[in-house]
């Protein structure tokens, strides 16, 4: 039983016996004690005072010395704040909690509640590999969906994988016109990377063509519409519509390329899905269901051709959902992805983690989902989470300004390979392949944990020089916490017996890295109903922060007493097992040394 559990009894049985009356557990306010007051826990007092009849200051005295007198020893001492009951609880409380967290092998997970949430992330585009926008939203992604099974639901992460339309015919287009049969093999170059490259040539073809028809007298939104690169990949997505064999086959042999690149990235940014769907296989789906929704009046078609739902009534606008020439666009692709998802999966709560930009698309699916009669529509949640920006500006696909998810990782790594030299250099027998894994988890730690301790609905700024570091809120910093602690237990090995703790006394710095330590299955709460890894983050750091200074003051491997060295290794097993815990719900993995 936790400590509010416990308090929370004992409050209704001293307001019973002094007042006689019955209270709720909802007028019974627990609240972490101020630190300019002594205390662990205060209780308001204020809900009882009109049934005692009697000023607050003497309620909360009165309940204080009940609880002291009946409380089987739980509370140490009190002071009462007028209306503020602040209770010291008695230290072997505390050294029972931590056995207890000691004892839990899977401390701070829910009990599982048979619910099935499915998370949306990642959703590359094919043609072009993933950057550091891509890289925020899977590592949120990811974090998201260990946290949510942490929080005892059945996670289902999946991926749309947009596959098809303009951008991708626009990369197809200027492999087949600049391409002299290159492929990854002959270039040497991954799939992602190499189709990429063609993304950015046919934009730079493009505006060359563009400015030649300007300079001819035409104004710039007709040369962009009139342009024959645009006229002939606008060609090209019609032929690929209409299961043209030449098109269908350059498609599907480009688009392999990619699928290898991406997954060679995912693996080493260590995400991963259970499910995923493809544009090509979901638009399709959209379509019929738009079909449907034209011809029972819940859209209509223009004059040329194209389809669209009127939302004015809803407060937003007007919103195109075929093209005059019948090819699909995004919302039509996730009506049929949605559609699919439902019929494969009995969902409880479907998540897409997309930037907010795209708050409007997503408000805008909702209310389409809803007209064509499927119950989920208005139960779609949206995580929206702001965009990563660069100390010289956004990003820029088209004009090759990205900053790409491979170069980056690679940075990462070389980067905490050259600053951990030193430190890795220090150890005994370590291989070149042990540091080189060290460097990988160190540089991947550092990367993720920059990236998700930032609140994730604000936009950030990337700095790759700031989260290397191995002092301060970094991932370094924690992961070299955790190696401390490691390198302690293994020296400690065969000097203490497990008799069992007889201490009863704490040292200020040890009770509060247990309290700590009994904060996490609240936090874990927390960061599920919010939805932020930055909360998990904020609490790694933290208990990183208590431990080293628990470990500065006080001596354990030196200590002469038995029984405190005994907690004191306990407390520090039980600091890196709840670390090593947090981290992962991050997809952080902890060296054993550094």
């Amino acid at each position: 039983m936790s400590l509010e559990q416990q308090l929370s009894v004992l409050v209704k049985q001293a307001v019973k016996a002094l007042y006689d009356v019955e209270v709720t557990d909802a007028q019974i306010q627990l609240q972490k004690t101020r630190p300019e007051f002594e205390g662990n826990s205060t209780l308001v007092v204020f809900p009882f005072v009109k049934a005692a009849r009697k000023a607050p200051a003497q309620v909360a005295s009165e309940i204080g010395e009940w609880l002291m007198a009946n409380g089987q020893g739980l509370i140490a001492r009190f002071n009462a704040v007028q209306g503020f009951l602040n209770l010291v609880i008695n230290d072997s409380f505390w050294v029972k909690q931590l056995e207890a967290i000691d004892a839990e092998a899977n401390y701070g997970q829910q009990p599982s509640r048979e619910q099935l949430m499915m998370v949306e992330y990642s959703s590359p585009n094919t043609n072009k590999p993933l950057h550091l926008g891509h890289v925020r939203n899977n590592l949120l992604g990811y974090s998201i969906a260990k946290i949510q099974e942490a929080n005892g639901w059945k996670v289902v992460k999946t991926n749309i994988v947009n596959d098809r339309g303009i951008h991708i015919c626009k990369s197809m287009l200027a492999w087949l016109k600049f391409g002299n049969g290159e492929t990854p093999e002959s270039s040497g170059k991954k799939g992602d990377h190499l189709i990429g490259d063609y993304y950015v040539r046919f934009d730079k073809e493009y505006k060359a063509q563009i400015a030649e028809l300007m300079a001819k007298g035409m104004d710039e939104e007709t040369a962009k519409r009139e342009a024959p690169l645009m006229q002939e990949a606008q060609e090209m997505l019609r032929k690929w519509e209409a299961n043209d064999p030449e098109v269908r086959s350059l498609w599907a042999k480009m688009n392999s390329w990619v699928y290898a690149g991406f997954d060679e990235t995912y693996q080493r940014m260590g995400v991963s899905f259970d499910k995923i769907y493809y544009e090509s296989n979901t638009y399709l789906e959209g379509k019929s269901e738009v079909e449907k929704g034209l011809a029972s009046g819940q859209f209509y078609r223009r004059e040329d051709g194209s389809v669209w739902a009127d939302l004015t009534k809803d407060g937003l606008d007007e919103k195109l959902l075929l093209r005059s020439d019948g090819t699909s666009v995004y919302m039509t692709q996730d009506i049929g992805t949605a559609k699919l998802r439902f019929q494969d999966y009995p969902i409880d709560k479907m998540v897409y983690v997309v930037g907010n930009e795209q708050e409007y698309h997503f408000k805008v699916l909702s209310i389409l989902l809803d007209r064509l009669g499927f119950p989920f529509g208005k139960e779609l949640v949206h995580f929206s989470y702001g965009m990563v920006e660069l100390p010289n500006g956004k990003m820029k696909s088209r004009e090759g300004t990205v900053v790409d998810a491979d170069d980056l990782m690679d940075k990462m790594v070389e980067d905490a390979k050259e600053i951990s030299k030193d430190k890795v250099n220090t150890l005994q027998g370590i291989t070149d392949e042990e540091a080189n894994e060290i460097a990988r988890k160190v540089g991947l730690g550092a990367l993720k944990y920059f990236i998700l301790k930032v609140d994730p609905r604000k936009n950030m700024l990337f700095n790759p020089a700031e989260s290397i570091d191995f002092n301060g809120n970094t991932g370094p910093f924690i992961q070299y916490t955790y190696a401390r602690i490691q390198s302690v237990l293994r020296k400690a090995e065969g000097t203490v017996t497990d008799d069992g703790l007889q201490v009863t006394a704490l040292d200020p710095k040890e009770l509060a890295l247990i309290q700590r330590l009994c904060e996490y299955p609240t936090i874990v709460r927390t960061a599920g109903d919010d939805f932020s890894p930055a909360v998990i983050c904020n609490y790694a750091y933290a208990l990183a922060c208590d431990f080293n200074s628990f470990y500065h003051d006080l001596s354990i491997l030196n200590e002469p007493d038995a029984q405190k060295k005994a907690l004191r290794l306990l407390l520090a097993k039980n600091v890196a097992k709840v670390l090593q815990s947090a981290m992962s719900l991050l997809g952080i993995e902890m060296p054993e040394r550094m």
